[in-house]
C-alpha cells in the first residue's frame, strides 16, 4: 500500500465523531506539551488537520507533509505556516538544527518508521524535544480494530467498515520506548487518553464522558491514544557555563627533614 492512501483513509476518517473526539484531546496535550519548549526551529511532520505548534513561541515553525499527499484543505494549519513537501524518511534538513519535532500519527503511516525515526534523530540538536501521538493497540478501540480484520479475514457474515483507519501498523507504547532507547532519546514524560468507548454518533461520546476520569485513574494504559515526550541525549556531551573564578589553593608546605651530620 502507498503512503498516500493512507493519509487519504486518515484524513476521511479524523471527520468522524470519533476523529473530532481525538483529535480534540490531542490539540489539549500538545497546547501544554510545547508551550514551554523554546530555541528557534520547530516541525511538526504530517497530519496537517492537527495545529501542534499553535502554543509554542519559536520565531521558525514549519510543517511537513508527505510528497505525495493531496494539498491541505481550507482551514487546515498547513494552509497559515510555512509548508513542507518531503519524504519523511529524507528530511531536506540539515544535521542538528532542529529544537522540536513533532510526529502526530506519523510513524504508524511511514513507509519505514525505524528511518522516519532516525531521520528525527539526526535533525535534532541535543537536548532537542521529541513528541510522538499514536494509536494505542491494546485498547478498546485497537481490540474493535483487530476483531474487525479477524472478521474480514474468516470471512465470517458481511463485510463491515473497521473502526479506525485501515491502513497502518499501529505501534504498542512499550515498544516505541525500546526504539526511542535505542536512538539515545530519553523518555521525559507520557500519558494515555480517550476513554471513551468506540461508538459512531457524536451524542454517545457526549453522554460517555464521565468516562474520561474514570479512565485517568482506575485503567490508565487502556486509552485509545497514548502521548509521548523524549530529549534527544549525546553520550559524553555536558552543558559549558561560566567558570567562577577561585583563588588558588595553598599548597602543603615542604616536609622538612633535619640533616642529623651536618648539624652535628
Amino acid at each position: 500500500m502507498t503512503q498516500d492512501r493512507a493519509i487519504i483513509g486518515l484524513a476521511h476518517w479524523l471527520h468522524t465523531p470519533a476523529g473530532r473526539y481525538l483529535l480534540g484531546w490531542e490539540q489539549g496535550e500538545l497546547d501544554q506539551a510545547v508551550a514551554d519548549v523554546f530555541g528557534f526551529h520547530a516541525l511538526q511532520l504530517g497530519l496537517a488537520e492537527l495545529d501542534a505548534l499553535r502554543a509554542n513561541r519559536m520565531p521558525h515553525r514549519f510543517i511537513a507533509i508527505d510528497a505525495h499527499a493531496p494539498r491541505p484543505e481550507e482551514g487546515d494549519p498547513a494552509r497559515a505556516v510555512a509548508l513542507l513537501r518531503c519524504d519523511f524518511e529524507a528530511l531536506p534538513i540539515d544535521s542538528q538544527s532542529l529544537d522540536l519535532v513533532v510526529m502526530p500519527h506519523t510513524l504508524e503511516f511511514a513507509h519505514d518508521a525505524h528511518r522516519a525515526l532516525r531521520e528525527v534523530e539526526r535533525v535534532l540538536r541535543p537536548e532537542g524535544r521529541l513528541v510522538i501521538l499514536g494509536f494505542n493497540p491494546m485498547s478498546l478501540w485497537g481490540l474493535r480494530q483487530r476483531l474487525g480484520h479477524l472478521r474480514k479475514y474468516l470471512g465470517l457474515g458481511a463485510a463491515r467498515p473497521l473502526y479506525l483507519p485501515n491502513e497502518g501498523e499501529f505501534l504498542g507504547y512499550r515498544r516505541l520506548r525500546d526504539w526511542l532507547r535505542l536512538l539515545s532519546f530519553e523518555v521525559e514524560g507520557g500519558r494515555f487518553g480517550c476513554y471513551r468507548p468506540p461508538f459512531k454518533s457524536a451524542r454517545s461520546f457526549t453522554r460517555f464522558a464521565w468516562m474520561e476520569r474514570m479512565g485517568d485513574r482506575w485503567w490508565p494504559v487502556f486509552g485509545a491514544v497514548y502521548f509521548l515526550v523524549a530529549v534527544k541525549r549525546v553520550r559524553g556531551m555536558r552543558l559549558v557555563g561560566l567558570v567562577r573564578q577561585q583563588a588558588p589553593q595553598p599548597g602543603a608546605a615542604p616536609a622538612v627533614v633535619a640533616n642529623n651530620r651536618e648539624a652535628a
